[in-house]
């Protein structure tokens, strides 16, 4: 479904629903990537002889480089367009994850070269997020945009749940270099029939006037930090994004691992499953509550907060029983409420970043940083304490949104920026 060159910034209701399926299924896919190491932690580990601190490396070499493309991912995607950005990065981490067993078996050097292509893979990967809300912010009403977004949102959990199901099995039954064919496959499969189906070659066309100027902003849309940076809400949105992104990527990387070493006769497909197949309804439940909630005339500030509560507040209560528990039925269930109760983010500051300024919406997702994912586990070397450093990560984060975030549109001078 090609758009008809309209001058209507918005996407029609059809154009919505084709899109939204198609941004779903690159969020799988991107998390089919993303996970692909923890999924193989014990076999890579294993195979190249690497000890805990060794694969923490690994482990945390992907966040270091997710974090600094991610100003400029969204700064290019406000100049040129979101799916633009999308898809060069997409076609560009599904080439690096098909290639990577194949150079892994060449070079000596596997643990430099494993860390230097997580590296990559988060340089490019980092991209996505800040490219997907400026996208959404510029294409997708209001009143429809948590809904579209915990939608499109839901894609991390089903590339969770496909990655781990069927990359259990492809693990057992073919050994792990399957696991990266398979996901960098799928990824340069969507790349190319979003590219022939949706986008018009036109729409696939970079301005000449874009390249020509590089990254410079132009006076009229440059944006006015000094401004922003002034104001409270600002910074709530930035440590409430930097708590709940830090503790849902540690999450996600090290609860394969966690499951494997506590209960180590416990079945992959069950624990790589069970939480991200909880988490779909619940990141759906949350979008159409929240937009309810709003249509019905509640404050929208009111309702991201309250969404927030419940994926930063409530959810770290199950993550502080987890680490307590010694038994793997009581394990899967704190597990899969943390991270199901999470998904209520998706309504709360990850669509608060698009209120609080669509016009460069990409640009302020993009100042988040998510430092501490990696480090947790290396400096604790505790689950227990690794649990308890989640919940007080999302205890910061969610005081700081609840005292001083806002979502009311101001006029900062040369843009209209929503405090």
């Amino acid at each position: 479904m090609r758009r008809d060159g309209g001058t209507e910034p918005y996407w029609s209701r059809p154009e919505c629903r084709v899109w939204t399926a198609m941004l779903l299924l690159g969020t799988c896919l991107l998390y089919c990537a993303r996970v692909t190491v923890p999924i193989c932690a014990v076999a890579l580990s294993s195979y190249f002889d690497w000890d805990k601190k060794q694969f923490g490396v690994v482990l945390s070499s992907f966040f270091w480089g997710y974090c600094l493309t991610q100003i400029v991912g969204g700064h290019i995607s406000d100049q040129i367009g979101g799916e633009k950005v999308l898809l060069l990065s997409a076609s560009a981490w599904g080439f690096l994850t098909v290639l990577t067993p194949l150079l892994t078996h060449i070079t000596s050097a596997h643990l430099v070269f494993m860390t230097s292509s997580r590296f990559l893979m988060g340089l490019l990967q980092g991209v996505y997020f800040p490219s997907l809300a400026s996208l959404l912010s510029q294409r997708v009403r209001e009143s429809e945009r948590a809904f579209t977004y915990s939608t499109v949102g839901t894609g991390s959990q089903f590339g969770t749940l496909l990655i781990g199901g069927a990359g259990s099995l492809l693990l057992d039954w073919y050994g792990w270099e399957s696991v990266f064919y398979f996901s960098g496959l799928l990824t340069l499969l969507w790349v190319y029939c979003t590219c022939k189906y949706l986008l018009s070659e036109k729409e696939l066309t970079i301005p000449m006037n874009y390249l020509t100027r590089g990254l410079s902003v132009p006076k009229q849309t440059k944006v006015p930090w000094k401004q922003l940076f002034r104001k409270a809400p600002i910074w709530a949105v930035i440590i409430a994004q930097l708590s709940t992104a830090s503790t849902f990527f540690t999450l996600l990387s090290w609860l394969p691992t966690f499951f494997k070493e506590t209960f180590p006769d416990s079945k992959g497909w069950v624990f790589n499953v069970v939480p991200w197949l909880v988490a779909i309804p619940t990141s759906l439940f949350s979008g159409f509550l929240s937009d309810h909630l709003i249509s019905q005339g509640y404050r929208t500030i009111t309702i991201r907060k309250f969404m927030q509560v419940i994926g930063s507040g409530v959810s770290s209560i199950f993550a502080l029983c987890l680490g307590q528990t010694s038994s793997f039925c009581k394990a899967i269930v704190f597990a899969s409420a943390s991270v199901g109760l999470q998904t209520f983010n998706h309504s709360g500051i990850s669509v608060n970043v698009q209120d609080l300024a669509p016009s460069c919406a990409g640009l302020l997702f993009g100042v988040i940083c998510v430092y501490l994912a990696g480090y947790l586990i290396e400096t604790t070397g505790s689950w227990i304490s690794v649990f308890n450093l989640v919940a007080a990560v999302n205890s910061i984060g969610l005081c700081t949104f609840l005292l001083f975030g806002e979502a009311q549109r101001v006029d900062t001078g040369s843009v209209y920026v929503d405090l």
